[in-house]
Order: structure tokens, then C-alpha cells, then sequence
């Protein structure tokens, strides 16, 4: 049975998509920690990272500094944290989050019903900043 994200990737589920390539996606959290907390994510189901190939898991770690070079330009946070736990779904995705303290990575502060304008603008405030020069 497909992931949630594997259908999210394919359609079936909607998604805030900011990045899609050949081997992967980057779409916003539904439960964000931060304003503009986006899921890097591989188009092959994978359960652990560390058994990505080397050129993907390269690949993916690409995409995030890409992600987090936009987010500081959107958002301005102190700094752009970055987790792989795999805990909730057996799928590989890299949490790439604008954050001003280490407590601002806590899962337990995710927001479980952000506002869907809200949503709307940060993943529009990121595809600008990934188009921006």
C-alpha cells in the first residue's frame, strides 16, 4: 500500500508543493512547527534514509539547502533546522524548518489545525524566493 506521501506525490491527496524534480518533492507540513516547515521527500518509497543510494540522499540534502536558502530569504528566521527522525510515516523525508531557538524543532508545538491562507502564502512566499535571483 502506497505512503500518505507517495499519494500526495501522485495526486491522489492534495498538496503545497514548492519543489519537484525527478527524484523528488518538497511540499509544506500540514502540521507545521514554523511558518514555511517544509517535507523534502523522495519519489521512491524508502523507509530509512540511510538506505537511499549515496547520489539521492546527495540529491535530497541539495534540495533542502535549496529550501532553507529560500526560507531565510522569505521568512528570516535565526536559523534553518533540519531533521530526519522517520518516525511517523515509513517514507524518507527531511523536515526543513525556519527556526529561532531549538525548542521551535519540539514536534509536541506542531500546529494541528494551521490556517490554509496561511499555508497558501508561505509555500507562495517560497516558490518566489526559489525563483528569485
Amino acid at each position: 500500500m502506497p505512503t500518505i506521501f507517495t499519494r500526495i506525490i501522485n495526486g491522489e491527496l492534495p498538496g503545497r508543493f514548492v519543489w519537484t524534480d525527478e527524484v523528488c518533492v518538497a511540499f509544506l507540513s500540514i502540521n507545521p512547527l514554523a511558518t514555511g516547515h517544509t517535507l523534502v521527500i523522495p519519489r521512491a518509497e524508502v523507509d530509512h534514509w540511510i538506505d537511499l543510494d549515496l547520489d539521492t540522499n546527495a540529491h535530497l540534502m541539495r534540495v533542502a539547502h535549496s529550501i532553507g536558502v529560500a526560507q531565510q530569504q522569505a521568512f528570516d528566521p535565526g536559523r534553518i533546522g533540519l531533521i530526519i527522525a522517520g518516525f511517523d510515516v515509513p517514507h524518507v523525508h527531511l523536515h526543513v524548518v525556519p527556526i529561532n531557538g531549538m525548542n521551535d524543532l519540539d514536534f509536541a508545538n506542531a500546529d494541528l489545525d494551521p490556517d490554509a491562507v496561511a499555508l497558501d502564502a508561505a509555500a507562495d512566499a517560497l516558490r518566489a524566493a526559489l525563483v528569485a535571483p
